[in-house]
């Protein structure tokens, strides 16, 4: 039997509770709603007014997973969704997860949170510019965090400020809040930043996604600033053998990693992390934070 919860005033179904997600480390997935349900403050912002993407994970890292931009089948009419216009769907919606409720609603389907540069009010006006350091192997994290470094004080003499996250991969996220500026101008500065840094640091940085380009590297992937694309959600969950989370972290955390596992932050791990140094991303919610884009 399906166990009915009120969340916010709204009935919802919570399926499955016991079902292990997370054979490596026997996590259910009702202990991923209840990671969602006490995260719910500090992620809710970062969804508030972006359409998300899905990619879902019911049968764990292991089992089919599939990313879907449209709203769910029984995608319940109190969740709002927003039109996306896309060149090949012009009449496309897609949800926006604006409240705990509908957090809850989402979690239950196991769930990475995807989401654009840019808000539903606007689309491909971007208010945030983003980086993904992707290692290419035997690269790690560490390499990662030396480019990380460069890509600060390159973006610190345009006068923007960035701010680091895990992937909950293998790799960093630099996230950047800018005044809202069309997405496809914030694209041509990323590549610009990530050619400069292959020019800067050749032996570590390649700034082209071709895999035989690589090996040993760390790809400074910009594509993600284009309108259409997305990048996980700061404090999602991600579909990995262990229950990693894409979560902030200090610029001293990444001075000093020197360890690939240093940097591995698991939904247990996030709680203790917000007692100890708040919300690390709540500068991107600041307008004075935020820098032109040249």
């Amino acid at each position: 039997m399906t166990p009915i919860t009120e969340v916010a005033g709204r009935r919802l179904a919570l399926s499955n509770l016991d079902k292990v997600i997370h054979p490596a480390t026997g996590t259910t997935k009702g202990e991923l709603l209840h990671y969602y349900a006490t995260a719910g403050a500090v992620l809710l912002p970062h969804l508030r007014d972006r359409p998300v993407s899905f990619l879902r994970y019911p049968d764990g890292p292991d089992g089919q997973l599939f990313f879907s931009k449209n709203p769910p089948p029984g995608t319940p009419s109190w969740v709002r969704t927003a039109p996306v216009p896309r060149s090949e769907d012009p009449g496309a919606r897609q949800v926006v997860v604006e409240d705990l409720a509908s957090l809850m609603w989402a979690a239950n389907l196991v769930v990475e949170f995807h989401t654009p540069q840019w808000r539903a009010a606007s689309p491909a006006v971007a208010d945030r510019l983003v980086l993904d350091l992707d290692p290419g192997p035997p690269a790690t994290v560490v390499e990662c965090c030396r480019v990380a470094l460069h890509l600060r004080e390159r973006l610190a003499q345009d006068g923007l400020e960035a701010f680091p996250k895990t992937s909950g991969s293998k790799g960093l996220h630099l996230l950047v809040p800018v005044v809202p500026t069309p997405s496809a101008r914030v694209s041509a500065y990323a590549r610009r930043l990530a050619v400069e840094a292959e020019a800067a640091l050749p032996g570590l940085v390649v700034h082209r996604m071709a895999r035989a380009l690589r090996a040993g590297k760390v790809f400074v992937d910009h594509s993600q600033n284009a309108a259409a694309k997305t990048t996980a959600t700061p404090y999602t969950l991600r579909a990995r053998a262990l229950p990693t989370v894409s979560a902030p972290v200090t610029w001293e955390e990444v001075e000093s990693c020197a360890d690939p596992t240093a940097l591995t932050l698991l939904m247990g791990d996030i709680t203790p992390r917000l007692e100890r140094y708040g919300e690390l991303l709540a500068p991107l919610f600041t307008p004075e934070r935020a820098g032109s884009v040249p």
